[in-house]
């Protein structure tokens, strides 16, 4: 099989590999039907990450089984599931806890599209072994389209958690929004189903904030002057100056959710913060926790993550595409 590998800087190529086999009976093989880079990857695309290359890219896809362990109970060779960034047993206690990032039976830090906590491989290649295919696969909801919901193993599901259970608990909640890519359009557009009476889209780039409108969104290029009154502000760029911008656009007892990745040193007003009790927090996703519920928003028709993807492309193209500055393309199997 092959697997799309990061060899340099806007450089990635199609590799051979060993097709993956079975190790044990828990197990499941996937082959990638429509895949999509994380926003990260455009920072790791553009020689911003931390790991030397070469490795395997991707951690965003829905799969079709392909063949499962004897042990495997929840998905069937033939059913499409969304594949989660980060591998996990299900069963330690950190996972029964929901922090499935966490999980204390892989090596810290084990995921999909980098050599982190091991080597597993990326949703780019054409077969992926998902090593705990009971507690790790999702399957596709009836009538979700996997184009839509490619980013359903990360930024998708990310965006829920970022702004779905904070609008809960502030019904009605002003929004704040500081993005450069899907993520933030994605929070976009949950805040609105979910109630936020006010969604501020910030972003630099025109088309961004024209498609933020179209989920309801007012929309801004930069934050200064620094607007007030936000109950929550969600940061997606990895600039902490953006970041500090946000959490002092917030009302007193607010909430940030940071999503960025930080790659590049910063300071944040912690006296300001301090003064007006901002809670910030600042993490990778425990994404298999928040899947399902994700999908359930998706399949209830009052979003359009569909309306987010910048492109279609077949499979074959990834080595000439996946370095372009799309907003969001998914790859597609044409031989499925």
């Amino acid at each position: 099989m092959r697997e799309l590998t990061y060899v340099a800087k806007r450089t990635v190529e199609w590799r051979e590999a060993p097709d993956p086999k079975l190790q044990f009976d828990r197990e499941a093989i996937v082959a990638p039907v429509a895949a999509t880079p994380c926003d990260v990857d455009s920072s790791i695309l553009a020689g911003h990450g931390f790991i030397d290359p070469p490795f395997a890219l991707g951690h965003e896809c829905v799969a079709r089984v392909v063949e499962t362990g004897d042990a495997v109970t929840a998905v069937t060779p033939g059913d499409l599931v969304v594949v989660p960034w980060s591998i996990n047993c299900g069963t330690c206690d950190r996972c029964r806890a929901g922090l499935t990032a966490h999980c204390t039976t892989v090596p810290y830090m084990a995921m999909y599209g980098a050599p982190i906590g091991g080597s597993w491989g990326g949703l780019f290649s054409d077969l992926v072994r998902v090593p705990y295919a009971d507690a790790m696969l999702v399957p596709l909801p009836t009538g979700l389209a996997p184009v839509a919901m490619a980013s359903a193993s990360d930024n998708w599901s990310l965006a829920w958690r970022l702004v779905a259970p904070h609008l809960k608990a502030r019904p009605g909640a002003q929004v704040l929004v500081v993005a450069r890519g899907s993520i933030g359009l994605y929070v976009c557009d949950i805040a609105r189903a979910l109630g936020a009476s006010t969604v501020l889209y910030v972003d630099p780039e025109p088309e961004h904030r024209e498609l933020a409108r179209t989920f309801g969104a007012t929309t801004a290029e930069t934050l200064e002057p620094i607007p007030q009154g936000f109950d929550i502000a969600v940061e997606a760029t990895g600039r902490i100056d953006q970041l500090a911008l946000a959490v002092k656009c917030l009302t007193p007892e607010g909430i940030c959710e940071s999503a960025g990745n930080h790659f590049r040193p910063g300071e944040l007003p912690l006296l300001d913060m301090y003064l007006t009790g901002v809670t910030l927090r600042i993490a990778r996703d425990n994404v298999r926790s928040h899947i399902p519920d994700a999908l359930a928003l998706a399949a209830s028709g009052k979003v359009a993550p569909e309306r987010v993807v910048s492109h279609v492309i077949d499979w074959e193209d990834l080595p000439t595409a996946l370095p372009e500055k799309h907003l969001k393309p998914v790859f597609v199997r044409t031989d499925d």
